[in-house]
């Protein structure tokens, strides 16, 4: 009762205070994906693939290299955009738990005080319906990439399609139909990149007739590590499922019992008319793979190469709608007075490490996404690296509204840095917290610092501490902690994780 009713005296004070006149207070339009990886977006340097829309907001205005989620993992990265809290604060530790309290404070519902419209319009996937918002439609739970259900406050129905462009037909309709005179928030919200990487129908043939490069580490042994690194199960070379994830029908005497359960959940939500295009494409290639499959780490390969091309052909979608939000705003004259966010939940595998997924604190997980335009206050061509986290949208949406941050709020405002980049006035390192166990991918529960040079991960479920010298070893592939060189660094960086632990007000660790 006392929560509720701080919320509710917060809720008053922000109509009494705020003192921005409707009329200055920007759009915002936030575009959220799901498992992105930096590593395959132009302009974080990909080598692989290209994005030329989500690339125009940066061009347009920055992009920050050194952005971190606070948790790995879809639903909690969520919850920690909404509140501005860590995982621990916000109550939302995992998929697996929920749902999610929404009578806690949210962004959404403080902007909605200060005269927002707003929507939410996507994959929601927190276990509740939303909360603060004007108009929703969301995916339920991890939604499905042909043909989805949405539920709405008017209850459920299914469109035919591709998610990734019906997410954004129906962003776009709510634009047409907002009410002009008032300012909005829209959540973009996409399903994609998420696995099972169903690409759709036009894309089907992008990168098949070429190579894409392979990381460096895609044959990681997972030594001069944590141990805990070993147990993982998320490997391409073993945990990849043959139609699940690779779009390949094994011949029954050859498929597991696991196999035949799992069969591809996406083409039996196709019409007749989306699997002709479908099978046009898959069958011939994967009769090509069974009438001579590859063996060893040529499998391997071959494996990486089915998964990363779908993968990039969901990314081209995205792209794709990503550019047709963008023209929407400039042919309706809604560029210069709205802020562009394009982010996701958390980063991704893309065979570093041997690995897809997520959830572990190595850099290709940790980072996410950020990039924002916004006309006026953002000098375009910005390439920040202030190390920033998901927590810190919330109090961001709020500034740029003229609305209050709440003192619960952990995360800081970003518009000092997007209006000027070079204050020295900010963090110096971030603090990391995976609360699942174990699991479908075998990650431990660990927690950990990051600052511009070094990172230190504490398994402490397991093996205790790893550390990295990210300017020496930028791929984590050797923990210096048990070397004299590194003592002083281990000593400091484990000072840093216990001061990061007490300013977030984290509980005791359990094992």
């Amino acid at each position: 009762m006392a929560s509720y009713l701080s919320v509710v005296i917060f809720l008053v004070g922000v109509l009494t205070c705020s003192h921005v006149d409707a009329a200055t207070q920007p759009n915002i339009v936030f575009i959220f994906t799901d498992d992105h990886a930096c590593q395959s977006i132009g302009a974080y340097g990909s080598k692989i693939n290209r994005t030329p829309n989500i690339d125009r907001i940066a061009n347009e205005g920055a992009v920050f290299l050194n952005s971190f989620c606070a948790n790995s993992i879809c639903g909690p990265s969520r919850a920690c955009v909404l509140t501005g809290k860590h995982s621990h604060k916000n109550g939302f530790y995992s998929n697996g738990r929920g749902p999610f309290d929404g009578s806690q404070f949210t962004f959404p519902k403080v902007l909605q005080k200060a005269g927002y419209q707003t929507a939410m319009i996507g994959k929601w996937h927190l276990n509740s319906d939303p909360t603060g918002f004007d108009h929703w439609e969301i995916l339920p739970g991890q939604g499905a990439y042909y043909n989805p259900q949405f539920i709405g406050k008017d209850g459920r129905r299914q469109i035919e399609g591709y998610c990734t462009t019906i997410t954004t037909d129906l962003a776009l309709d709510w634009l047409e139909k907002r009410e002009a005179d008032k300012p909005f928030l829209l959540m973009c919200q996409h399903k994609a990149p998420h696995r099972t990487w169903a690409p759709e129908l036009k894309h089907l043939n992008n990168y098949e007739d070429v190579d894409i490069p392979e990381p460096a580490t895609l044959f990681d042994a997972w030594d001069n590590r944590s141990e805990t690194l070993a147990g993982n199960a998320m490997s391409i070379d073993q945990h990849f499922y043959y139609a699940y994830d690779l779009k390949v029908h094994l011949p029954v005497p050859f498929a597991t019992q696991r196999e035949l359960r799992l069969k591809d959940g996406e083409y039996r939500r196709m019409t007749p008319a989306q699997k002709m295009i479908w099978d046009a494409a898959f069958v011939p290639r994967n009769k090509a793979f069974l009438a001579d499959p590859p063996t060893g780490k040529d499998l391997v390969r071959w494996k990486y190469q089915r998964y990363i091309k779908n993968y990039l052909r969901c990314i081209d979608s995205v792209d794709e709608n990503v550019g047709r939000v963008l023209d929407y705003l400039d042919e309706n004259g809604l560029t210069e007075n709205t802020i562009v966010i394009y982010s996701s939940d958390q980063g991704f595998y893309l065979g570093e490490h041997g690995w897809y997924d997520k959830r572990w604190m190595f850099e290709e997980s940790l980072k996410m996404p950020f990039l924002v335009r916004w006309p006026g206050h953002v000098k375009p061509g910005i390439r920040s690296e202030k190390l920033i986290q998901n927590i810190d949208y919330a109090p961001t949406f709020l500034e740029v509204a003229g609305a209050e941050v709440p003192p619960e709020v952990q995360g800081t405002s970003l518009v000092q840095v997007l209006e000027n980049p070079a204050t020295e006035d900010w963090r110096k390192s971030i603090y990391y917290h995976y609360y699942e166990h174990g699991g479908e991918h075998q990650v431990p529960r660990h927690e950990g610092v990051r600052n511009d040079r070094y990172k230190l991960i504490n398994f402490y479920s397991n093996d205790g501490f790893d550390l990295y010298d990210l300017k020496a070893d930028p791929a984590e592939m050797v923990d210096v902690s048990g070397l004299p060189a590194y003592s002083e660094i281990l000593t400091l960086m484990k000072e840093e994780l216990a001061s990061l632990r007490k300013q977030y007000d984290v509980p005791p660790l359990k094992k």
